[in-house]
C-alpha cells in the first residue's frame, strides 16, 4: 500500500499540480494539507489560490473517496483521499490546537489546527493521520501552543491500539521538543531522520529553513520504501512511503 503526504499550497501551483495526482493516481491513500472547498475571500486571500481545489482533485482521482476536514469556515483545512477499493473502518477529525473557525479576521496565526484520521483493515490494522501543525509567523522552533499541541496529539494517539502512520506539514524544525515529544511518547520512527532527508521543501520555497514536512510510524510497520518526490507542484515536496498491510 502507498500513501503521500503534501501540502498543496492552495493549489496554486494548477493544472501542473493536478497532472501530479493524475500521474500517481495509483497512490492508495492521500494526505492533504491547505486544501480550499467551496472557498470564499474570508480564507482565500490571493488570486492564485484554487477555490475549488477539493473538487478539482477529486474529479481526478476518481478511483477514490474524497473526505475533507475544514478547519476554518467549513472552507479551508485537511483533505483525505482514500481508494474505494479499502475496507475502511472509521474516518473523523479532532482538533490540538484551538477550536475549529478560530481564526480572527486574517491572522493566520489564529487558526485552530485538526488532525485527520483514517483506521483501516488489513493483516494489522492502521490507522493513518494527516496533521499540518500550527504556523506563527515566528519560525519553526518550540513554543508553548506547540508543545500543548504535540501533548493533545499524543493523548489521542495513545489509545489507538494498532500501527500508526502520522503524516503531514507538521511546521516544526527536527531539533524541537514538540517533535520530540511525538516520537518518544508514542513511539514512532521518524523517517526523515531515518532516511537521511534533507529537505522537505521545493525551489519554489525561498526561505532557508528545510524542513516543515514528517512521516512518522509505529516501529514494526513493514515498509518498503520511503522517499521524498521530486515533483515540484507546491512550496513543500510530497513525501510517498509505501508498507505492507
Amino acid at each position: 500500500m502507498k500513501t503521500i503526504s503534501l501540502n498543496i499550497w492552495g493549489g496554486r501551483v494548477g493544472n501542473k499540480m493536478l497532472d501530479f495526482f493524475k500521474r500517481y493516481s495509483d497512490v492508495d491513500i492521500f494526505l492533504l494539507q491547505e486544501v480550499f472547498h467551496n472557498a470564499t475571500d474570508i480564507t482565500a486571500w490571493d488570486e492564485v489560490d484554487r477555490r475549488e481545489v477539493f473538487k478539482e482533485i477529486s474529479d481526478v482521482l476518481v478511483e477514490h473517496n474524497g473526505h475533507f476536514a475544514p478547519a476554518e469556515s467549513g472552507e479551508w483545512g485537511l483533505a483525505l483521499f482514500v481508494k474505494k477499493s479499502i475496507k475502511v473502518e472509521e474516518i473523523g477529525d479532532i482538533f490540538v490546537h484551538r477550536e475549529k473557525d478560530a481564526m480572527v479576521g486574517r491572522d493566520g496565526s489564529t487558526l485552530g489546527k485538526n488532525l485527520q484520521y483514517l483506521k483501516i483493515f488489513g493483516e494489522k490494522d492502521i490507522t493513518i493521520i494527516n496533521f499540518h501543525g500550527l504556523w506563527n509567523g515566528k519560525g519553526k522552533t518550540d513554543t508553548e501552543d506547540r508543545i500543548n499541541q504535540s501533548k493533545r496529539i499524543v493523548e489521542f494517539v495513545k489509545n489507538i491500539f494498532r500501527n500508526i502512520i502520522l503524516g503531514g506539514d507538521f511546521n516544526l524544525r527536527p531539533d524541537t521538543e514538540s517533535l520530540k515529544i511525538l516520537e518518544r511518547d508514542l513511539n514512532l520512527k521518524n523517517l526523515i531522520s531515518e532516511y537521511g532527508i534533507t529537505s522537505t521543501r521545493t525551489s519554489l520555497y525561498s526561505k532557508e529553513e528545510k524542513f516543515a514536512d514528517y512521516m512518522l510510524v509505529s516501529p514494526n510497520l513493514r515498509i518498503k520504501d520511503f522517499k521524498v518526490l521530486p515533483d515540484e507542484i507546491s512550496d513543500h515536496s510530497a513525501l510517498c512511503l509505501e508498507f505492507e498491510t
